[in-house]
């Protein structure tokens, strides 16, 4: 068996790159991007008012002075002429400073009747105005690679940008094996249960920005497992679940090293998920998951995301894929053993730092507890016992 670390830094060296396309910005939440983006304009693209008042010149800026109204400036449309001292235009947020301007006093330090206008006796130190290029310049850029959300579709958009260069979607083809599997919908036999895994990893594939395809199951013949497989060719990652351990009717490792599977490493001293395969086969990667179903999801958390995260041009180093975050312990727990234990646990308010309270069932089959989970509490290989009160790290899930 490997460390996880070990393990980790095999999985990611399997990453190969996928090739990059242009996408409408419209289309691209979600999707990573791979070349820089260049602002085509200055935001805002002239000074500004920030409040409602009265534009004005600095030499005016005084309390008490009286001036003349000659205009008014409102978003989307701005007073035409230029003003000089003993003017004022009134202006309204956002719109443009009038030329000769420098000031922009609030309304509700004035008095004005009809185009006259006094400026009161206690006057704020800001000049009320956003300055052109002050958010962003000509030719600034949003860096790549990283993942676009709301806030950087806003960005871009507001960059005068319409069309982004974007990592293709990682293709990963999800085998589930066994005899015993039925989807759902179906009625199972007295000796089946429903396929859960794929629903669950394609759901994890397609949050990290992947194009999931779940393929029928393969049963527990050599036969049904070279059938499957051959309906995965052209995707990026192959992930399976189940048939990866030592047992008669494991046959996914077999099946797949006479398909041509250059293997990188087997077991992994963690629980939930120690039998844990990967490898290469043809040009896609290959993980091959345990069949409990939270031992499948902690090990797509900690291998699937992290590969399809670098086949997307985001991080390669093992030391920055899952940043932990510190909690204090709610319960005491024992020593770990010889493997790493990644236990569901539940997070709670805390003074300095949260509270994390692992179940106390762990079984790698229930599905429910890990449902109600939002963290997994991370016991090293061979720690010892822990009392409540002591901090610990954790990864959110």
């Amino acid at each position: 068996m490997i460390s996880v670390e070990d393990a980790l830094a095999k999985v990611l060296a399997l990453a190969q790159p996928v090739v990059s396309e242009d996408l409408a910005l419209r289309d691209a939440l979600g999707r990573t991007l791979a070349a820089d983006a260049l602002a085509g304009l200055n935001q805002p693209p002239f000074a500004a008012a920030t409040m409602d008042g009265y534009a004005l010149c600095a030499v005016d800026h005084h309390p008490g002075q009286e001036l003349t109204v000659i205009g008014e400036a409102a978003a989307g449309r701005s007073f035409a002429g230029a003003i000089v001292p003993g003017q004022a235009v009134r202006i309204f947020t956002g719109a443009p400073v009038p030329t000769g301007a420098q000031v922009v006093v609030i309304q509700e330090n004035t008095t004005r009747s009809g185009d006259r206008l006094t400026l009161g006796s206690t006057l704020d130190n800001h000049d009320n105005i956003r300055p052109m290029g002050s958010d962003f310049g000509i030719g600034d850029s949003l860096a790549a690679p990283r993942r676009l959300g709301a806030k950087e579709l806003g960005l871009l958009a507001a960059m005068n940008v319409d069309r982004v260069t974007v990592a293709r979607r990682p293709v990963v083809a999800i085998i589930a094996t066994g005899d015993e599997l039925v989807m759902p919908g179906e009625n199972p036999g007295p000796d089946q249960i429903l396929c859960s895994n794929s629903f669950a990893l394609a759901a994890l594939a397609r949050e990290a920005g992947a194009e999931a395809r779940m393929l029928p199951i393969a049963r527990d013949t050599e036969d049904s497992l070279r059938f499957v497989f051959g309906l995965a060719e052209g995707a990026d990652l192959i992930v399976t679940s189940g048939g990866a351990s030592v047992g008669d009717h494991d046959l996914v490792g077999k099946v797949a090293a006479d398909l041509g599977l250059e293997r990188s490493f087997y077991k992994i001293s963690m629980r939930p998920g120690k039998p844990l395969m990967a490898g290469k086969m043809g040009h896609a990667a290959m993980l091959g998951l345990p069949g409990n179903p939270v031992a499948a999801i902690v090990c797509a958390h900690l291998f699937m995301l992290p590969l399809l995260a670098a086949m997307q041009g985001l991080s390669l180093d093992p030391r920055r894929v899952h940043p932990t975050r510190k909690a204090v312990l709610g319960a005491d727990v024992g020593p770990t053993g010889t493997r790493t234990h990644y236990m569901r646990a539940r997070l709670s308010e805390g003074d300095a730092l949260p509270r994390i309270t692992p179940f106390a069932m762990q079984d790698s089959a229930l599905l429910r507890l890990l449902s109600e989970a939002d963290a997994l509490l991370i016991r090293p290989l061979g720690d010892g016992p822990r009392k409540a009160g002591e901090t610990v790290e954790y990864l959110p899930i």
